[in-house]
């Protein structure tokens, strides 16, 4: 038979369907697709609640040998280092004490100045205990993941402390673990209050600056902010409590050319080192009374009846 007459093609049995080129066209415009369904209508929310209760057993499987060296490494501790330690925690709780006897008699004296000003009594903050599990994937944010979620009550937008003060705030829930934004990520704001003048203005996190800060923008250069004043919470967002330790100013830079102050500050918060954290319910969830409804009448040219 002359080689020109042979078929060259695949019998039909070997045939794979269509080519890689139709292959690759279907997937990506299917990407493409969930892609743009996901940021509108947030269609894989439920899967990835499902899914990431899925792997909560395997994540906690896969953290038992951290686990176990780091509490083999606290082990061998130095004897010299844990006396060092136990005398200073002696040392505070002295001074805790000290200032304990005096918390009742000044509680009693807010209180009652309070009802003689006529203001409302500050707000109990409540809130559930959790432990940092691990950092967040992502390598363009600054959040970590805690192993507390719906089951336990966590709230969406609930503050995050340490026992230094403000470590961020919760931007994911899962029913067993929960996602928290840290304070120098550059999606996060605060409204904070100067301690030292009573200031109020808001500070945006700066992930750039010394590994991990904040920065108090459209600050004029001529504001009186001075370098370790302490920043608070001022409470005005609904979200955070009042009064809660949220940063020191480190450095200012006042330009001529430029009519706003560069401030940059450090987080009080252990950003970087935290494990056990305190989730605070959202001031704003249920706890705020009601204001005062104003008198209702008709209107006069003088004003109400």
């Amino acid at each position: 038979m002359p080689l020109g007459t042979l078929d060259r093609t695949p019998p039909p049995f070997f045939k794979q369907g269509p080519s890689a080129l139709s292959k690759l066209m279907f997937f990506s415009a299917l990407a493409l697709f969930l892609m743009v369904a996901d940021l509108r209508f947030k269609i894989t929310q439920p899967i990835r609640a499902a899914v990431a209760t899925a792997l909560y057993p395997v994540q906690w499987l896969a953290l038992q040998p951290v686990r176990a060296v780091q509490h083999g490494g606290g082990y061998f501790t130095a004897l010299s280092q844990a006396r060092a330690s136990e005398e200073e925690a002696h040392k505070k709780l002295a001074f805790q004490s000290l200032r304990a006897s005096q918390v009742e008699q000044l509680a009693q004296e807010n209180s009652r100045l309070r009802k003689l000003l006529g203001l409302r009594e500050q707000l109990a903050i409540s809130g559930v205990a959790a432990q940092v599990l691990y950092d967040a994937p992502d390598p363009y944010t600054r959040k970590v993941i805690i192993d507390r979620g719906l089951v336990q009550g966590v709230e969406l937008g609930s503050p995050v402390l340490d026992e230094f003060g403000v470590l961020g705030q919760v931007t994911r829930v899962h029913p067993l673990v929960s996602e928290v934004t840290l304070v120098i990520d550059r999606e996060l704001a605060i409204p904070v209050l100067n301690t030292r003048t009573g200031e109020r203005s808001v500070a945006f996190g700066e992930p750039s600056a010394y590994g991990g800060g904040l920065e108090l923008r459209f600050m004029g250069s001529n504001s009186d902010v001075q370098k370790d004043d302490l920043l608070t919470t001022s409470g005005v967002d609904g979200v955070y409590p009042s009064g809660l330790p949220v940063a020191k100013v480190d450095r200012i830079e006042r330009r001529a050319e430029s009519a706003f102050a560069r401030i940059y500050c450090t987080p009080q918060a252990k950003v970087n080192a935290a494990v056990h954290v305190m989730v605070v319910k959202p001031v704003s969830g249920g706890e705020l009374p009601p204001p005062a409804a104003e008198p209702v009448g008709p209107i006069t040219k003088g004003g109400r009846k």
